[in-house]
């Protein structure tokens, strides 16, 4: 039995357009994949705290120790161990809210998520061979003009490289901000790329 990893980064719950699309993938994998198992991890009910100082060194004492299997490193040895990782988070300030980036900093933990060969080289230990980013933006940020301002999925991307999983994928749906756009049909035409995707993800 396979896990998927669902990481909930949706700051406005039921009110979400990102989980809206979100929640549709999920019944549409589980549609396809009836025997896999599926695994949230909701943000806003984590409430995992920043890299405080106090934070901070109490996990550099615990890792010097090699205590990886304290609970302060569960998030990370649970992405490490998904073998398929889906991520929502809406696009806020041309990235992500900060809840998903404190979950980051979390499981980016030398020799659970990556680590070092004998080289100094880095390594990926991630069993998940692919990642799915949904958002859900304002405006539109996949034009020549605007694209170089988004740094939400560019920076997931390049974590994906550092962690070893090799395939990223985006689902998302933008311009749902812009009145001369079909909000509903833009939704809509996110729900039915949800529909293609789910079931070779």
């Amino acid at each position: 039995m396979s896990e998927l990893l669902f990481v909930n980064a949706c700051v406005r719950g039921a009110r979400s357009r990102t989980l809206a699309l979100a929640r549709h993938f999920l019944t549409e994998y589980e549609k396809s994949h009836p025997g896999d198992r599926v695994t949230e991890r909701n943000l806003m009910e984590e409430r995992l705290e920043p890299q405080y100082p106090e934070v901070l060194a109490e996990r550099d004492t615990l890792w010097n120790a090699g205590r990886l299997e304290e609970p302060m490193f569960a998030p990370a040895r649970q992405f490490a161990g998904a073998d398929r990782i889906v991520i929502a988070a809406p696009f806020w300030d041309l990235s992500y809210p900060a809840i998903l980036k404190i979950y980051l900093e979390r499981i980016s933990v030398t020799n659970l998520t990556f680590g070092y060969d004998d080289a100094g080289n880095s390594v990926g230990l991630c069993r998940a061979k692919r990642l799915l980013l949904i958002t859900t933006r304002g405006g539109n940020f996949s034009l020549p003009e605007t694209a170089w301002m988004e740094s939400g999925a560019r920076h997931l991307q390049a974590l994906c490289a550092m962690y070893g999983i090799p395939d990223f994928h985006l689902l998302c749906a933008e311009g749902l901000d812009d009145v001369r756009n079909d909000k509903a049909a833009l939704l809509a035409g996110a729900m039915a790329q949800a529909e293609a995707l789910a079931p070779n993800f």
